[in-house]
């Protein structure tokens, strides 16, 4: 997917009526997971990923802040987004448990 043309989101669209359910891409443009919800919103918002599984089940939650994520929008208007990490990294990251 080349997302040269993708629109990048302004920080006002950061919320979690634009962000749920957003997939997100490692750098080989693997799908890693998806959107599971937000703590916060902006650019101080903890992105709460589910990563892995199958069709949502026995994925594990991860939580990153969202500026390691960069969310856009591509021609058909759906948002996605892009990081550095592999899916095995995020994987290895702790268990995001809300409180």
């Amino acid at each position: 997917m080349d997302h040269s043309k993708h629109v990048r989101l302004a920080s006002n669209e950061l919320t979690a009526d634009t962000l749920v359910d957003a997939t997100i891409y490692g750098p080989g443009d693997e799908k890693i997971g998806t959107v599971a919800h937000l703590h916060g919103a902006g650019a101080t918002a903890q992105i709460v990923i589910d990563v892995g599984g199958f069709l949502g089940i026995g994925a594990k939650p991860v939580g990153v802040p969202v500026g390691d994520l960069e969310f856009m929008r591509d021609e058909d208007g759906d948002v996605h987004a892009v990081t550095n990490w592999t899916k095995d990294q995020m994987k290895a990251m702790p268990e995001h448990r809300d409180r």
